[in-house]
């Protein structure tokens, strides 16, 4: 299969996964990314990082407009995922591939948990 059209399916994937639960599509686009389309790690993280952010500005609009979203409730997760990523963009080139897979892998993990439970 082209690579395209591999990076095209695994960004519908990624927005179908987002949009369906409202973020996410990035624990999805992750690995498919690394292990489907051969792209280096960091490459993949950084690359899910720069297209999540048009995927979660369309279900954050279709949400707001389609549901009663609290404004007030929703500004603390704001502010502190702004702060979060501004620091986590800084810190990105700083650790390894071994520990960002790492990482990623243990982010998975809790996700999985506790959804089963």
């Amino acid at each position: 299969m082209r690579q395209k059209t591999k990076l095209g399916l695994s960004g519908a994937l990624a927005g179908l996964v987002n949009g369906l639960f409202g973020g996410g599509g990035g624990m999805v686009m992750a690995p498919l990314l690394t292990a489907w389309c051969g792209l280096a790690q960091k490459r993949a993280l950084a690359t899910c990082v720069a297209v999540i952010l048009p995927f979660c500005v369309l279900s954050a609009a279709i949400y707001v407009l389609r549901t009663d979203f609290d404004w007030l409730l929703a500004l603390p997760y704001l502010i502190g995922g702004g702060i979060g990523g501004a620091l986590g963009g800084l810190l990105f080139k700083r650790v390894s591939s071994r520990w960002l897979r790492r990482i990623f892998a243990l982010f998975l993990l809790y996700g999985g948990v506790r959804y089963l439970l």
